[in-house]
């Protein structure tokens, strides 16, 4: 089935589901390495996930995640699995919705999904729930896993995620290929770009 080209709708979350859905995948728990990785480098801080989707790293994150997501379809998924999540404009109604409320935000595979100004411009509008001193993780594809899905818009490697970090003003502390090396970005489809950064303390 191909891959729709929009974020939007069901269908992209159906697409979501199913790649994140088949029994071998469950039965390796091929997302260990993954879940590892995104507890690590947020340690115990509350975390804003920002474009959860249908709540794969939310999940890593749980019980101290909060997600928000565009797609409706997504965010019920989300819900149906226990997960705190809402669209948008539900979470700026939502008691989550406090400056300064978390210690940590999350923007896993979102920015590839747009262009850099739109990316940059989203991420900024979140910056005031996070503490001074708060960790931001933004985790793109790398080359073979950008090229698997056509709703990608911009290809964005660790010098794009630095540009988008500098432009909203925060410190990049940490440049990561993972799981693999970065030559292995051009044949392994879940081989990602991620980078650490920090929001200022005085902000």
């Amino acid at each position: 089935m191909d891959s729709p080209t929009s974020t939007d709708g069901s269908d992209y979350t159906d697409r979501l589901a199913r790649l994140q859905g088949p029994r071998w995948k469950r039965m390796l728990d091929v997302q260990a390495p993954y879940r590892w990785n995104v507890r690590r480098l947020f340690g115990d801080r509350e975390v804003l996930d920002v474009g959860c989707g249908i709540g794969r790293n939310l999940a890593h994150l749980a019980p101290r995640g909060v997600g928000v997501d565009h797609n409706e379809h997504s965010v019920d998924i989300c819900r149906k699995l226990g997960l705190t999540a809402f669209t948008l404009d539900e979470f700026k109604k939502s008691e989550y919705a406090k400056p300064g409320r978390f210690g940590g935000m999350l923007a896993a595979h979102l920015v590839e999904h747009m262009p850099r100004e739109d990316a940059v411009k989203i991420l900024d509008s979140y910056l005031e729930y996070l503490a001074p001193g708060a960790v931001v993780v933004l985790i793109c594809p790398q080359e073979r896993g950008y090229a698997s899905d056509a709703s990608h818009v911009a290809f964005t490697d660790l010098d794009g995620l630095a540009d988008v970090a500098t432009q909203v003003g925060l410190k990049v502390d940490r440049r990561i290929s993972f799981p693999l090396p970065r030559a292995a970005g051009k044949y392994f489809t879940y081989n990602e770009f991620v980078l650490v950064a920090r929001k200022s303390e005085e902000r």
